[in-house]
């Protein structure tokens, strides 16, 4: 059987849920599945760490390697006469791709972001979703989800059958894992002169995530600490920066609420092992993948109660609504205060760590492959 995987996403989307999880899906597919034949077609730098015996690798070009260029990829599969196309990266770019009786579609949906919070999103991005996801849905032969929060939610806004719907959640990367503490705080206090405790953000500062209630919290609780304790915020600084940064001149918690902006991906377990916890109070996900890198690194966690969050934290997380400031401040105080507590969350984070893996993952995956194949031959 050839299978044709759209793995743009591990270069153009890097960084990020679909990146993460296109890289390393492919990868371990890879590892265990040496029958099938598989198209991969592929936009970035060393294409070669998808180089296998039953792999035929297509480059594109900057000319074509847009998501919304519709015709180009569709075409290269139809004259390889590929069984089976995976599109992972939410299928936006396929609106023309026709399913048949010796074709499927499988597309992966991450969240319906666009959909829940349209207010979130990028007018251009939002607008090309709209148009192509419901085509997709429909031409689709199966739908691949990362949570069930976002199958019920597919269910919801597309009345899918859900027998039609598979979850498969992420895991992490395995850089991110439990490391020597003493060696995090001093690499980033050589290197970013950070040589202070520390409640760590990581994930982005789009509205949804709840940067500005996470501000107003830590602004209330941090005078009631037991020890001084800055908030950082990791990441590129776009998005919200502008608002959330007047917040923070506006309560003068300009030495106390940190921006770090783009941090390396291979030094981010550096930061999630020299936190004293990590925090993360988003109100819309489709799976959440930093609080899984910070349980893996065996971290406490303060997350929020809403949509996938708690299938990922189980109950490991110290849970709050993220809409209610008082709440959050209560129990950053509470962590913080607390090493009974914080160590006992450290021990169920790691713990619940553990049930996830990209082999779970790809082998789930590799068993919908042949399911549909049985549909075609």
């Amino acid at each position: 059987m050839k299978i044709a995987i759209d793995i743009r996403g591990a270069h153009l989307y890097h960084g990020t849920g679909i990146g993460t999880y296109t890289k390393n899906l492919v990868k371990h597919l890879l590892k265990i599945d040496m029958k099938n034949n598989y198209d991969l077609f592929y936009c970035g730098e060393n294409p070669q760490e998808f180089k296998k015996d039953n792999t035929n690798i297509h480059l594109i070009s900057r000319k074509h390697s847009s998501f919304f260029e519709q015709k180009y990829i569709p075409n290269i599969i139809k004259k390889n006469s590929s069984s089976i196309f995976h599109i992972p990266q939410n299928g936006v770019g396929y609106k023309d791709l026709v399913s048949s009786d010796k074709f499927k579609i499988i597309v992966t949906i991450h969240d319906l972001i666009p959909y829940a919070l349209p207010q979130t999103v990028g007018k251009s991005y939002l607008k090309n979703f709209l148009k192509q996801i419901p085509y997709v849905i429909e031409q689709s032969s199966s739908i691949i989800t990362v949570s069930e929060y976002s199958k019920q939610e597919i269910i919801r806004f597309f009345s899918v059958d859900p027998n039609k719907i598979f979850v498969t959640p992420l895991a992490t990367n395995k850089i991110f894992k439990p490391l020597n503490i003493d060696f995090c705080k001093n690499f980033i206090k050589e290197k970013y002169n950070i040589d202070y405790d520390f409640i760590l953000y990581l994930g982005g500062f789009s509205k949804r995530k709840n940067i500005y209630n996470l501000i107003l919290s830590f602004e209330k609780a941090h005078k009631n600490f037991n020890k001084p304790t800055k908030l950082i915020l990791l990441g590129n600084i776009r998005d919200e920066f502008k608002i959330l940064n007047n917040l923070i001149q506006e309560k003068n918690l300009q030495d106390h609420v940190i921006f770090t902006g783009f941090i390396p991906e291979n030094e981010l377990p550096i930061f999630y092992n020299a936190s004293d916890f990590f925090v993360y109070i988003s109100i819309y996900e489709g799976f959440g993948l930093p609080l899984l890198e910070a349980m893996s690194c065996k971290k406490a966690v303060l997350s929020s109660n809403l949509t996938s969050i708690p299938e990922v934290v189980g109950d490991a997380s110290y849970n709050v609504n993220p809409y209610d400031v008082l709440e959050i401040s209560e129990a950053l105080c509470s962590i913080s205060n607390n090493n009974l507590l914080k160590n006992s969350l450290e021990e169920k984070s790691y713990d619940q760590s553990k049930k996830f893996s990209w082999e779970k993952c790809s082998c789930s995956t590799l068993e919908l492959y042949n399911t549909v194949s049985k549909e075609i031959f």
